[in-house]
C-alpha cells in the first residue's frame, strides 16, 4: 500500500515495462549481429594491420604500390583472423566506458519512484568523465567486445523504448499471486484488515486502467491483462471488495492434486525435486537414482499425507523428500558410497510408520 515500507504496487508496471526493454533490446541486436560482425572485423584488423601513414614525397606510382602492399597484406591478415589463427594474440583496445557519479539515497520510501528520472538529473548536473582508457585482451574476446559495442550504437534507445511499450500496453500480462493475502475476512476488522483493504483500492485503478509513470514514458494499463491466484484457504473470493472482485469476472477453482499429478511433478519439470537430489549427490560424487516404484511410491505418500492432515499440495513433496534421504544426506561427506538406489521397499519402510502414526506425521510430514 502506498505510504507503507516496501515496494507500491505500481511497480509491477515498471517492472514489465523492465522486462519488455532487454527483451526487444536482444531482438534487435541479434537482427544487426551481421552487420555488426563486419564493423567489429574491420576494427580488429585496424589494429592488427593499422594502414601506413602516406608519404609526401611518394610518387603516383609508389603511392599506389604501397596502397597495393597494403591491401595484399592486409588481406592475408584478414584470412588468419577469419581461421582463427590470431585469436590468441593480445591487443590493445580503447574501452568506452563513461564513469557515472556514484550517489547514495537514504529513504524508506519506494525505490521505483527514484529511479525515474535520477539519472537524467544527474547527467545534467555533474560532470562525466567520459576518457577512453585501453585494455590489453585476446583478439577473439575483443572480437567478442565490438560486436557487442557495434550492435549497441546500431540498436537506437527509442526504437526499443517504443515497440517495447507497445507490447506491453497491448500483450501485457501480468499474475498477481496469493491475492488472498489481502482479502479482508468478514469476521474480522483489525489493524491490519484496514491496511489490506487500501492494497485493494491501490490496485483497483490500476486492474481497471490508469495511466503509470515509469523511466521509459507514461503506460496505460487499460488493455493489459491481469491474472491473480490464491489458495483462499482462510478467507473466499468474496471477502475482497466488490470494486475488486468486479475486475476478476472470470473464476476458475483448481482441484487438490491428485497422486498422478505429484508423480508428474517428480519427474517431467526440468527443475523437479529427482533432478535436484541427483544433483545434490553427484556433487559428493554419489550417484542417486530413483526407481520407478518408488516415485509412484512417494507420490502415494504425499497424496495420503495430504488427505489426512491439511492439503499443502506439491509441497508436501519436499517434506516426504527430505525425509526420506536425510540419513544418506547426513552420513555422505563420511561414509565412502558410489550410489545409492531407492526402491520401493526403503521408501515404504522409511516412510510407513511415520504416515501411521498421525501425531508423529503431523510434525514430520
Amino acid at each position: 500500500e502506498v505510504g507503507y515500507v516496501g515496494r507500491d504496487v505500481e511497480s509491477m508496471i515498471r517492472e514489465l515495462m523492465n522486462i519488455a526493454i532487454n527483451d526487444v533490446r536482444e531482438e534487435l541486436m541479434q537482427e544487426v549481429q551481421d552487420k555488426a560482425k563486419g564493423k567489429a572485423r574491420k576494427r580488429i584488423l585496424e589494429i592488427i594491420y593499422p594502414t601506413p601513414p602516406s608519404n609526401p614525397n611518394d610518387t603516383e606510382e609508389e603511392a599506389e604500390a604501397r596502397t597495393e602492399r597494403t591491401k595484399r597484406n592486409r588481406q592475408k591478415m584478414a584470412k588468419r583472423f577469419d581461421d582463427g589463427e590470431l585469436n590468441e594474440r593480445e591487443i590493445e583496445v580503447k574501452i568506452n566506458k563513461a564513469n557515472s557519479p556514484h550517489i547514495e539515497i537514504f529513504s524508506n520510501a519506494g525505490m521505483e519512484n527514484i529511479d525515474l528520472q535520477i539519472g537524467e538529473m544527474m547527467k545534467g548536473i555533474l560532470p562525466i568523465d567520459k576518457s577512453n582508457k585501453s585494455k590489453k585482451m585476446r583478439i577473439d574476446k575483443a572480437f567478442e567486445y565490438f560486436i557487442e559495442e557495434e550492435s549497441s550504437q546500431l540498436v537506437k534507445k527509442e526504437k526499443v523504448t517504443e515497440i517495447a511499450k507497445n507490447r506491453v500496453e497491448n500483450d501485457g500480462i501480468i499474475f498477481i499471486d496469493e491475492i488472498d493475502k489481502i482479502a479482508v475476512a468478514s469476521h474480522s476488522r483489525g489493524a491490519g484488515e484496514v491496511s489490506r483493504a487500501g492494497v485493494q483500492r491501490d490496485l483497483l485503478p490500476i486492474i481497471e486502467g490508469s495511466n503509470v509513470p515509469t523511466k521509459h514514458g507514461i503506460i496505460n494499463t487499460s488493455h493489459i491483462l491481469f491474472i491473480a491466484a490464491g489458495a483462499f484457504n482462510m478467507s473466499k473470493p468474496s471477502d475482497l471488495i466488490p470494486e475488486l472482485q468486479g475486475r476478476f469476472p472470470i473464476r476458475v477453482e483448481l482441484q487438490s492434486l491428485t497422486k498422478e499429478d505429484l508423480e508428474k511433478i517428480l519427474i517431467y519439470p526440468k527443475n523437479s525435486l529427482t533432478k535436484q537430489y541427483e544433483a545434490l549427490f553427484e556433487a559428493e560424487e554419489v550417484k542417486l537414482k530413483f526407481n520407478k516404484d518408488a516415485i509412484k511410491e512417494i507420490a502415494n505418500f504425499a497424496a495420503n499425507a495430504n488427505e489426512k492432515m491439511e492439503d499443502i499440495g506439491a509441497r508436501r513433496l519436499h517434506t516426504i523428500m527430505n525425509t526420506l534421504l536425510e540419513d544418506y544426506l547426513f552420513d555422505m561427506p563420511e561414509k565412502k558410497t558410489k550410489s545409492v538406489s531407492i526402491t520401493k521397499t526403503k521408501t515404504k519402510g522409511k516412510l510407513e510408520e511415520i504416515i501411521r502414526d498421525e501425531d508423529l506425521s503431523k510434525y514430520i510430514l
